[in-house]
């Protein structure tokens, strides 16, 4: 495992890939590689591209990629496909051209399953970032599968979130039905050479002067990722908000709660293994048929388990 984890240290791609693997399918060495990972992050800039299937997030995180490039940055991408086929997307042609960048040895590409997860993201996306912050990447893109209100989740991990919108898509009622005003960061109105998209924008605009004022007021841009224009105007609102993050106390307030968060998650997860183990052991004891009987009842069972695992720690 330390022979892997150095080789990923020294941008070994192939490493790198390994490494996610195992934390991807929670390999016994999942903990213990990010055990060691840990201490060398905190140092990357994640970006969450949410927004609907169909919005163009694929191509506008190719097009972003261009222009982080272009600052002689290492770019690292994870972007999140849907479990199941039925609740669409990235459509392969955008992935296969995300691809290309990869070539060069400069961006390193991972599509995930979203696992079922709701948010659209899963802890495996958070521990893949994570991987990829401590391998040396100064840019980690997390695009996300774009399910509305559960959307959120990607705050947890992302410092700057895009919400990508498109015109003649009802993205504008879609916004306000979701409730996800509040965690964009910048608003990317995509398709901007479609009609319709200046009213996106200022409907966007117009919700977010009902939000009230706040420190920082998420920009609305108008982006075309086809003729490739507008993009680097979102790059430097991007870089901004990241310079905004580490010289104001909202900026620091964000970050400590993204700890939180991370912290009650591991949590969760650890509690949650521990009463699955001792609720199997407990069904192996004809539980289930004390309960048909009614010879019992699940809150006084649920008490018991609880009990007993507290005496065994």
């Amino acid at each position: 495992m330390h022979n892997l984890l150095n080789r990923g240290f020294n941008g070994d791609f192939r490493a790198i890939g390994r490494l996610i693997t195992l934390v991807e399918s929670n390999s016994p060495l999942a903990k213990d590689i990010m055990k060691q990972v840990y201490p060398r992050t905190g140092k990357a800039q994640v970006i969450g591209i949410t927004g609907s299937p169909g919005a163009g997030k694929s191509t506008f995180v190719d097009r972003l990629i261009s222009q982080i490039k272009a600052d002689g940055k290492k770019v690292g991408v994870i972007a999140i496909d849907p479990s199941s086929p039925f609740t669409g997307g990235a459509i392969l042609g955008d992935r296969l051209r995300m691809q290309g960048h990869s070539l060069d040895g400069g961006v390193f590409i991972r599509s995930m399953g979203s696992r079922g997860h709701l948010g659209g993201v899963s802890k495996s996306t958070h521990e893949a970032a994570l991987i990829l912050d401590s391998c040396g990447f100064d840019v980690i893109l997390i695009e996300t599968v774009g399910v509305g209100q559960s959307e959120i989740e990607i705050v947890k991990i992302a410092d700057t979130v895009a919400l990508v919108l498109v015109p003649g898509m009802g993205d504008d009622v879609q916004v306000m039905k979701a409730g996800i005003m509040e965690i964009a960061d910048v608003f990317v109105i995509n398709k901007a050479d479609k009609e319709g998209a200046d009213k996106v924008a200022s409907d966007v605009q117009l919700m977010l002067k009902m939000l009230g004022e706040k420190e920082w007021m998420p920009p609305v841009c108008l982006v075309s990722s086809y003729k490739n224009t507008g993009v680097d105007e979102v790059k430097k609102i991007l870089d901004d908000h990241w310079r905004y993050l580490h010289t104001t106390e909202e900026g620091r307030k964000r970050r400590y709660s993204q700890l939180e968060m991370e912290v009650e998650d591991t949590l969760r997860e650890e509690i949650s293994q521990v009463v699955e183990r001792a609720w199997n052991k407990r069904k192996a004891k004809g539980v289930l048929e004390e309960l048909a009987q009614r010879m019992t009842d699940p809150y006084t069972l649920a008490n018991e388990i609880i009990s007993k695992i507290i005496k065994q720690q």
